[in-house]
């Protein structure tokens, strides 16, 4: 059957941008996550109708479509776990404008984030969500997973800042939602549901972003604890003191001594916590609060502070910071993300209870992150040929899950759902809540073509990471 569709598949693609041989399709068949999935057919789509027409086939033919694009996502939400087809929009990059009288721009799904960041930079205009890979992902993929990044304190998340879309949805009609508008009430907030769903409800065929005004100055501050509980209660400390940062970023020992190590970016490593923090705004504004936010830090314990006068050294501050995920597989081959983001005023607890996790279940446990918004990266770094040391990382993973959740957090910031976390949405959501989801995608995809296999539990699921 599967040569019967894929022979029609040819009539609709061009033979350049339709694969089907394994060997072809093979890189497609993984992400930054756990598991391989072979697809049986992948699209490099490069038209809002090429879309349509693949979809359309597939919903009169029954074959599951699998959105991706750079792949660089966390949480197996484009791997083709039923086979079928990876519909890639990552070459679909030809449409970047920005209309500074509106303040918005009009993109592509395939762009690159940080193209969009420059772009509007070139107006004096920012988008601010900045999500750790945006040099490499999509806008596509950020937008299906509503991604964040470091900004998403001050500046709010994707989902903030898409105004408008263009949508196939899974029987293959065109729908926008949305528009150009600021201020639009007209009727259900389609584009607010798309948005997060990670590609089980439509194909993100075009996106019209917001875009506000790019701050007059910036400034940085790096400060050291001698411990990651102290650490956190900084974090809510300052949070409650008339300073709002655009930036809180929070790295433990192991991150730090990672990152030296990796790249010699010129960090401690003799101190158990660092905080990275960005102020923005008027120049004038900003040197009252640095010399605030110095005042409480000192107040708050911390071991030292230091003020970067020079713009690129500030810039190489935060360029470490990025540069923690690559630097901790350094130790060992595996790396298990997680994004959990608790209460602001529960992050010492949570730090608390990840450092009794990395004790007890004696795991090379690296704990960074977001931390101003309450978003904490806990990874894990272990080898999965180890079978013995992956089930202690299983019975860790799902540790953090209930800390995160009875602290009233929740499973992902930023990430997403699915694969790697399906299993534990009922202890956040309940079945009800489960329930409601589903009947949304059944009224959406009747048939269940987009993204099947992705975030909501079958019976008995368990979080498994090991390749028995």
């Amino acid at each position: 059957m599967a040569n019967e569709w894929i022979t029609e598949l040819r009539v609709l693609i061009d033979d350049g941008r339709l694969l089907t041989s394994p060997a072809d399709c093979y890189s497609y068949s993984f992400d930054g996550s756990f598991g391989s999935y072979l697809p049986e057919a992948v699209v490099q789509a490069q038209s809002t109708e090429e879309v349509s027409n693949v979809l359309k086939l597939a919903n009169q033919r029954n074959i599951p479509v699998y959105p991706r694009g750079q792949g660089t996502s966390m949480s197996g939400g484009p791997l083709p776990v039923k086979g079928g087809i990876v519909l890639d929009v990552s070459q679909w990059n030809e449409r970047l404008d920005i209309y500074p009288e509106d303040m918005v721009a009009v993109v592509s799904p395939g762009v690159i984030t940080s193209d969009i960041h420059e772009k509007a930079n070139e107006h004096e205009l920012m988008y601010p969500p900045d999500p750790s890979s945006s040099h490499v992902s999509t806008i596509a993929g950020n937008l299906a997973e509503n991604s964040g990044g470091p900004r998403g304190l001050k500046y709010g998340v994707t989902k903030d800042y898409v105004i408008g879309l263009e949508v196939v949805t899974p029987e293959g009609n065109i729908i926008r939602t949305g528009g150009r508008t600021i201020k639009n009430v007209t009727g259900y907030d389609l584009t607010k549901l798309i948005i997060g769903s990670e590609g089980m409800l439509g194909v993100i065929t075009e996106a019209t972003l917001k875009l506000i005004p790019k701050p007059a100055s910036v400034r940085t501050l790096m400060v050291t604890f001698d411990t990651l509980v102290e650490a956190g209660g900084a974090i809510s400390e300052l949070l409650t003191s008339n300073i709002f940062p655009s930036k809180m970023e929070l790295m433990d020992q192991a991150s730090l001594q990672a990152v030296e190590q990796y790249s010699a970016a010129g960090l401690p490593t003799d101190v158990e916590a660092l905080i990275l923090i960005e102020l923005d705004g008027h120049p004038l504004a900003l040197e009252e609060e640095i010399q605030q936010t110095v005042t409480l830090c000192r107040q708050l314990g911390a071991r030292d502070i230091s003020v970067p006068e020079k713009p690129e050294e500030a810039k190489k501050l935060w360029e470490a910071r990025k540069q923690v995920s690559p630097a901790i597989v350094q130790w060992k081959p595996t790396k298990v993300a997680e994004d959990i983001t608790v209460p602001r005023s529960k992050i010492p607890d949570m730090c608390e209870r990840l450092i009794d996790i990395r004790k007890r279940y004696q795991l090379h446990l690296v704990v960074f992150g977001h931390a101003g918004d309450g978003n904490l990266h806990p990874n894990i770094i272990c080898d999965k040929r180890d079978h013995e040391e992956m089930q202690r990382v299983e019975q860790a993973v799902e540790e953090i899950f209930q800390s995160a959740v009875q602290l009233g957090g929740t499973l992902s910031g930023e990430h997403g759902i699915g694969t790697m976390k399906s299993p534990f949405m009922e202890m956040e959501l309940g079945q009800t809540g489960i329930d409601m989801m589903k009947r949304i995608k059944q009224a959406w995809d009747p048939k269940d073509i987009l993204n099947p296999g992705k975030m909501f539990p079958e019976p008995g699921q368990k979080l498994v990471l090991r390749d028995d």
